[in-house]
């Protein structure tokens, strides 16, 4: 039973509305390490220089997508292990099949509680405590 506080997490999200709200929902849960990036090529230079236990990244952004990001993380022999969530605005499943197949630990549609949002971590983590 991990503690929240204990949790390193990346937070990437083109839209800062987005960041400031889930930066703030686990803030609520307890994490006290938080970082964020508006674009996944920065947070994947910001985790390769300082790893994170957790990266929560919305599936559709400029540039490189979610999905590339992700596949990029799993690809590195150092980061490939780290927790990934993705965040989407779309319930498609072709999506959600996609995200599964490229490595992805969990998913939440967006909009979403905080609950949601809590659950989705624990699935990955175990309860948090």
């Amino acid at each position: 039973m991990p503690a929240a506080s204990a949790i390193r997490v990346m937070v990437v999200d083109d839209q800062a509305s987005m960041r400031a709200m889930v930066r703030h929902a686990l803030q609520d849960l307890g994490f006290k390490d938080i970082r964020d990036k508006a674009e996944a090529a920065d947070a994947l230079e910001a985790i390769r220089a300082d790893r994170v236990h957790l990266i929560l990244s919305d599936y559709n952004m400029p540039g490189m997508s979610g999905l590339d990001f992700l596949k990029a993380v799993r690809a590195d022999p150092v980061l490939g292990k780290t927790a990934f969530i993705m965040l989407t605005g779309s319930a498609d499943r072709g999506v959600v099949q996609e995200a599964a197949a490229a490595g992805v630990n969990n998913y939440v549609v967006k909009p979403f509680a905080p609950a949601a949002l809590k659950e989705k971590i624990e699935r990955v983590f175990g309860e948090l405590s």
